[in-house]
């Protein structure tokens, strides 16, 4: 995404060739939508406005996004779902209420959990070198898998250089090992836990760990222990090559730079981002997801602690701090939120729970290219978990 404080799929060094990329799948097919076709905001399953639906009203009244979902998990229990905008800018379709998106890097807090079990069961060591179980893969200019922890992994004080930096315009079906060997062509960043920074290469590594300990794939093992275990009925790790997204749900776009069409990139084939950011879900499905989690229904104590013990992350926003696949941002009512949030071409989503048992997430359907808007989105975020 461009400039983002989460910066998960577009470094700025790749600007030109990912935006080249999506220019070139949707251009014949898709014609171009600007924002003059926005509907007035659909209706919400509230019965009145509030602090939340007016968020969302002016993220698309105000800055342009073609629809934003909420879904809102009180201290009491109770679930309350928001919409806005417009499903489908070419048939001004509504949005529907609680809809399947693109959840990008929200897909690493699965991956980690997983590893993290597999830690637990004494399968995986947290602080074994990554050659360990992939013996000789991780390689190049400052870059020995032999001097690299899984740890530093889930944590990107790896050093290992960002391969979704360096995608060219070809939009096709990626195997992992291409995307290793398209970030090894590079120099590390850093040594090992000399610094910090993100790296889907990371996340690509931890799947793989995950396959060869486990002999399964990693959608596999995330559906088994994860989303069949706490029933997420509309989250999903895509088949390889499906492009689709199975249930009702509101279209995503792309937007060049401000101002610029906005595209239909609904249907893509993100086999590039895999284990960091390829699975499909819904707000309320991520509310019970992080909820769990913090409650301690998918995680040892050792391994939830160990999840949760962060370093800063500034770059994220003021006062982020990333931990193993879980960031958590302070809240202006005291005290912080644990979550992801994650940006793929068509959705960004942001948010998370609290200890206490809230919980909030927020969708829009376009990747925002000016960084302030998804900046609005996360004090919606704030709004909805202090209240």
């Amino acid at each position: 995404m461009s400039e983002q404080t989460w910066q998960e799929f577009r470094g700025s060094k790749r600007r030109g060739g990912r935006r080249r990329a999506v220019q070139a799948a949707v251009a014949v097919a898709v014609g171009v939508m600007t924002m003059g076709v926005l509907a007035p905001p659909a209706a919400f399953a509230a019965s009145r406005p509030d602090t939340v639906q007016q968020g969302l009203d002016t993220l698309v009244r105000a800055d342009g996004v073609p629809a934003a979902l909420a879904s809102v998990k009180g201290l009491e229990g109770r679930t309350r779902t928001y919409t806005a905008g417009v499903g489908d800018l070419a048939t001004g379709a509504k949005v529907p209420v609680d809809g399947q998106v693109r959840i990008g890097s929200n897909t690493k807090t699965f991956t980690a959990v997983v590893v993290l079990q597999l830690v637990g069961e004494g399968k995986i060591g947290l602080d074994a070198f990554v050659d360990t179980y992939l013996p000789g893969l991780v390689r190049g200019e400052g870059i020995d898998g032999r001097h690299i922890t899984v740890r530093q992994l889930l944590q990107h004080t790896s050093g290992l250089p960002n391969y979704s930096e360096y995608l060219g315009d070809d939009i096709r079906h990626y195997e992992p090992g291409e995307l290793l060997d398209i970030a090894f062509q590079h120099k590390a960043d850093f040594d090992p836990g000399k610094g910090w920074k993100y790296s889907n290469t990371n996340y690509v590594l931890a799947g793989l760990i995950v396959q060869k300990v486990t002999g399964r794939p990693i959608a596999e093992e995330i559906d088994q222990r994860i989303i069949k275990h706490l029933g997420l009925r509309h989250t999903y790790f895509p088949a390889p090559g499906d492009a689709t997204i199975r249930e009702p749900h509101p279209k995503g776009y792309y937007q060049e730079s401000a101002g610029a069409p906005l595209r239909d990139v609904t249907e893509m084939d993100h086999s590039w981002a895999w284990a960091a950011g390829q699975m499909i879900s819904t707000d309320s499905d991520l509310n019970r997801f992080f909820g769990a989690l913090l409650a301690g229904r998918l995680l040892q104590p050792a391994q939830l602690a160990q999840m949760r013990t962060t370093v800063p992350a500034e770059y994220l926003g003021s006062g982020a701090r990333y931990g193993l696949g879980l960031v958590s941002r302070p809240l202006s009512c005291g005290g912080v939120y644990w979550g992801h949030g994650g940006s793929i071409p068509g959705y960004e989503t942001r948010g998370g729970a609290t200890d206490k048992g809230r919980a909030a997430n927020i969708a829009v359907t376009v990747q925002a290219t000016d960084k302030e808007v998804m900046k609005r989105a996360e004090r919606v975020v704030d709004t909805a978990l202090c209240r």
